[in-house]
């Protein structure tokens, strides 16, 4: 990397996301070494939260709107400063934004017949398929049970746990 890239990376940030993809649940911004700079500008839209985590603890959770994020890394200085971490600020943050929109028509189904008992016809097979919607609603539950450190989480990760729940509940 040269000095160019290198001062590239150490001015201040504009932290936004544009997904196209309509069925992505979480996205961490990829900031080069999770170093977000003091005075980064955050945008959040409508139908998306973002979360920033500080230090490695869940600090944050913005709402739509643009916001102005407060770190310990300060442009330049922060790098200096750093010479005993390999000139690596040991200040690390990142922000996971996460789409609070509804992802519908989900598919679901058994993989194969279940075995119910019927008080009348006795034993039975049971087959059921059908469609959810997914929503987010508490992105903090989601990052600490699910997402952990990925940069990227779909609706499709989460379909083998939504397809046992539901596969229990009918076998109950």
């Amino acid at each position: 990397m040269g000095l160019f890239d290198s001062l590239r990376h150490e001015v201040v940030d504009i932290i936004e996301w544009l997904d196209h993809t309509r069925d992505t649940l979480v996205w961490r911004f990829p900031r080069y070494r999770n170093e977000i700079k003091n005075g980064a500008q955050l945008i959040v839209r409508p139908g998306q939260v973002a979360v920033l985590v500080h230090r490695g603890e869940l600090a944050d959770v913005f709402e739509p709107g643009h916001h102005r994020l407060t770190t310990d890394n300060v442009p330049i200085l922060s790098r200096l400063q750093g010479w005993r971490h390999g000139f690596e600020s040991p200040f690390k943050s990142e922000v996971y934004f996460v789409n609070t929109r509804q992802i519908v028509d989900l598919k679901w189904g058994t993989p194969n017949p279940i075995p119910v008992r019927d008080p009348e016809f006795g034993p039975i097979r049971l087959r059921a398929f059908g469609t959810y919607t997914l929503r987010a609603t508490d992105p903090r539950a989601l990052l600490r049970e699910l997402v952990g450190t990925d940069d990227h989480f779909e609706a499709d990760e989460i379909h083998e746990l939504m397809r046992g729940l539901i596969h229990s509940s009918l076998a109950q």
